[in-house]
C-alpha cells in the first residue's frame, strides 16, 4: 500500500488530463487516477485521505432487472470498475485477477464481496452480453449497463472519465476509459483505496481480507 495519500479532489482533477483506452496500443497514455508515485514503492493501491461517496447509480444488471448500486452493496465489501467486454487487453485482465484472487477468500467473504463491472460501451454491452462475458470470468460478479452519460457521470465521481465509444484510425470501435478499481469499505460505503491497472493477483490476493473487512491493507 502506498503510504502517501492523495485527496479526491486532486484525481477528480486529473480525470479531466488522462485517459486510457483498451487495445489502444498508447503506452503514454496513464491511468487517471495516478496523479504522483511515491519514490521507489512498488505498492499497487492509493489511500484517499478523503474518500470518494459511493454514486447513486440505478442501472440494468445481467438479469435486465433494476440495480440500485447504493442500495444492493449497501454494508457489502465492493469493488467497482468500468470497462466493456470487448477490450482486448486491460478489461478481461483485471477481472480475471479479480476472480482469482476472490477464490483465495473463505467461501463467507466470498458471498460479502460485491464485485461489479460498470459497461462504458452500453450500445454493445447488453444485459446478455454482459451475463455472458461475466459468466466466464466468475458468475457472482455484477454486471450493470443502461444510459450512458448516467454511467459517465458516476465514472467521474470516482475521479475515472470515460468517452463515448468511437472508432480508431484503424476503423475499430474502442472504449476509452480509465482503468482504476475502487473498493469501498463495508463499514462506511465510501471508496477508500484506489488500484490502477498494474495491480497484479498477488496485490489483490494480499488485500482482499482487508478490504472485506474495511481496514486497510
Amino acid at each position: 500500500m502506498r503510504k502517501t495519500t492523495f485527496a479526491a479532489a486532486a484525481l477528480l482533477a486529473a480525470a479531466t488530463l488522462t485517459l486510457s483506452a483498451c487495445g489502444s496500443g498508447d503506452d503514454s497514455k496513464s491511468p487517471v487516477a495516478v496523479v504522483s508515485e511515491e519514490s521507489g514503492s512498488a505498492k499497487s493501491a492509493t489511500v484517499l485521505d478523503q474518500p470518494f461517496e459511493k454514486p447513486a447509480l440505478v442501472l440494468t444488471d445481467t438479469r435486465s432487472q433494476k440495480y440500485d448500486l447504493r442500495a444492493e452493496t449497501k454494508g457489502h465489501p465492493t469493488l467497482v470498475y468500468f470497462g466493456y467486454t470487448h477490450c482486448p487487453d486491460v478489461c478481461p485482465l483485471t477481472m480475471n485477477n479479480l476472480a482469482v484472487a476472490k477464490k483465495a477468500l473463505p467461501k463467507a467473504a466470498q458471498d460479502e464481496l460485491r464485485v461489479v463491472f460498470v459497461t462504458t460501451d452500453p450500445g454493445r454491452d447488453t444485459p446478455a452480453e454482459l451475463g455472458k462475458w461475466l459468466k466466464g470470468i466468475d458468475p457472482q460478479f455484477i454486471g450493470l449497463t443502461g444510459d450512458f452519460a448516467t454511467v459517465q457521470a458516476a465514472a467521474r465521481s470516482l475521479g475515472i472519465s470515460i468517452e463515448p465509444t468511437k472508432k480508431d484510425k484503424n476503423g475499430k470501435l474502442v472504449s476509452v476509459h480509465g482503468t482504476q478499481v475502487v473498493a469501498f469499505s463495508p463499514k462506511t460505503d465510501a471508496g477508500y483505496l484506489l488500484y490502477g491497472e498494474d495491480a497484479t493477483v498477488d496485490d489483490y490476493t494480499k488485500d482482499l481480507p482487508k478490504i472485506v473487512k474495511g481496514a486497510n491493507p
